[in-house]
Formats: structure tokens, sequence, C-alpha cells
């Protein structure tokens, strides 16, 4: 049996690693009720004329971030929460969309609750500029993800580019693939520390 003190040590050892640097950095809540992800799934495919473009609200469930050195952002989704908005279709192709979405054949939340990102890096990019490196978790599958971020009036904001076939997910296709969904979406993010 492993002494006390040696499972102590591995715990905190494991917690930092996984906070990427956020145990050492002095972190703020980032207040989620002022904070926005949108997601923006376009179409594509031979007849895609006839098809509807998305876009998803994804609210923050919880989030830290240190703008001290050591720089670090942390953020959590609910999978179950992404809400598709699309006010010019009918809302029962809408609920049809959300449906899908939430559903086996995409983000499967029943079995995937959880949408994460966890910096590994943020190097500066210019006056209140950097660029961001981390891991980002959907549909069980993590992958690292860049990206740039600026801040203007104590908000971060910035987008970001992931596939879904990068996550295990097929994208949605309709008529032997006359209709489809792009395999590229873009994540919009505005952040807002709490005060």
């Amino acid at each position: 049996m492993k002494p006390p003190w040696l499972r102590t040590l591995a715990l905190a050892t494991f917690g930092a690693l996984i906070g990427g640097g956020l145990a050492s950095a002095e972190s703020r809540q980032i207040d989620v009720s002022q904070s926005t992800l949108t997601v923006h799934v376009s179409k594509s495919g031979l007849f895609s004329a006839f098809a509807d473009n998305h876009t998803i609200r994804a609210p923050l469930a919880s989030g830290t971030l240190s703008d001290e050195a050591p720089l670090a952002v942390q953020i959590a989704v609910r999978s179950a929460d992404l809400k598709v908005l699309d006010p010019d279709l009918a809302a029962s192709k809408r609920e049809e969309v959300q449906t899908r979405m939430l559903g086996r054949d995409v983000l499967d939340v029943e079995h995937y609750p959880d949408i994460t990102f966890a910096s590994t890096s943020i190097d500066a990019a210019g006056a209140n500029k950097w660029t961001v490196s981390g891991r980002l978790t959907i549909h069980g599958q993590t992958r690292p993800i860049t990206f740039a971020v600026a801040q203007d009036n104590g908000r971060y904001r910035g987008s970001a580019t992931i596939k879904q076939r990068d996550f295990g997910i097929t994208p949605i296709s309709i008529g032997g693939g006359a209709v489809k969904v792009k395999d590229e979406l873009k994540i919009d993010f505005d952040i807002l520390p709490a005060r």
C-alpha cells in the first residue's frame, strides 16, 4: 500500500498537469452569464442552395482564467445545453435539427455529456493579443487546438476552426451527399472574467 504522502503528491502533480498551470496561477472565474460561444455550421453539396446553415449557442457551464503569469484558461460546456438558434427556420425544422445534433449521429450527449477546453500555453502576439494552445475535448475525443485571442474593454474575443471528423463525428449527409454539413466548424467566443 502506498504511503498517504505519496498518494497526495501524485494527486497534486496530476492536478497541476491537467490544470495547465492554473494551480500555481491566480485564477478568476469567468462570468458565464455574460460570456458566449457560438458555433457556425455551413452546408455543402450539389443541392446546398436548398439546405440551411446553422448557428448554435453553446452556453458556458463553468470557466476560469488567469491573466497573470502563468497565463491559463479552462472552460466547460454541457453538450445537452447547446441550442440551435436559426431564427429563419420553422420551429418544427429547428427542433428536428436540435434533436439530430444532440443525438447519436452527432454529439451523442447521453454518452458524452461534456465539452471542455484547457490551455497548455498562451503566448503574447502583440498588444492585448495572444496565441492560445490547448486541449479540446468533444464527443469523448481530445485534440490539440490553437487560436488567436484579442482583449478589448476587458473582454477576450476570437474564433477557432475545428473539424468534426477529428473528434469522431461524421458530418451529416442527406440524399447520398447531395446536401451535407461541412466537416469544418467555426467557433466564435466572447469571454468576460467575473468582477
